[in-house]
């Protein structure tokens, strides 16, 4: 598909799914990587408000920041760059890389948007890349609301609750997800040993550095950077 369609589908769909987009060797590089950072049962970053309110339980890393420059292939490369720019349009900016690990026996992610939808304009794109398959019997399957990016705030709710016309996408090894900032979206329960996907984050052109400081959730809105609940949202 030429990256003119990528480009109409991401638009009308707010996600789009590219498998056998990386190759295996590279994937099982980084694979390993990962699997050696964190050991068999790494410990959650968030406070006991944050794991109970967000129902999210996910261990982060920022490889790049610590110097690892094995992700720095994936951030290069050139076919992620050019659907980049026809997505982001000129000017683009890549955030950082962040890697999100779950445990076996985890919630996984409630619904939520990774930054306030209160200007169109301002959002910022996931570009997950997954390095094994993402199975039913391993869990952690990615869930999104198609065009839900053009619906405004996510309205408050179950976390957990279905939404009429969700898909559920089972990435595989080596397959690219581009996810829209403002795209209702939530991971599944992990029922196998562990499950992580790595997302190199961008944003378009003017949009501020902190624009994912913010996340919204079904029942709050919660800063990273500070460790606070900022909005109790209710039914």
């Amino acid at each position: 598909m030429s990256i003119a369609k990528y480009k109409e589908r991401f638009d009308r769909e707010g996600y789009l799914l590219i498998e056998n987009f990386f190759d295996d060797e590279s994937m099982d590089q980084l694979d390993k990587i990962i699997r050696d950072h964190y050991g068999r049962n790494p410990d959650f970053s968030h406070d006991d408000e944050f794991l109970e309110k967000a129902k999210t339980e996910v261990v982060p890393w920022f490889p790049q920041q610590e110097g690892v420059q094995d992700f720095d292939s994936i951030e290069n490369d050139k076919r992620l760059h050019e659907l980049s720019d026809a997505i982001l349009g000129p000017g683009w900016k890549s955030q950082y890389c962040m890697v999100m690990f779950s445990k076996q026996g985890t919630a996984g992610q409630a619904w939520h948007q990774d930054c306030p939808p209160d200007d169109a304009r301002r959002h910022n794109l996931n570009r997950l890349v997954y390095t094994r398959d993402i199975t039913d019997e391993l869990g952690g399957q990615t869930v999104v609301v198609p065009g839900s990016d053009k619906r405004g705030l996510l309205p408050c709710g179950d976390p957990a609750g279905e939404f009429d016309g969700q898909v559920v996408l089972r990435p595989k090894k080596g397959t690219l997800v581009l996810l829209h900032g403002h795209t209702w979206h939530r991971v599944l329960p992990i029922r196998g040993r562990y499950r992580f996907s790595t997302n190199f984050r961008a944003a378009p052109q003017g949009t501020p550095d902190n624009i994912t400081d913010v996340c919204v959730y079904r029942n709050m809105r919660y800063r990273f950077s500070t460790s606070s609940v900022v909005e109790d949202r209710t039914v």
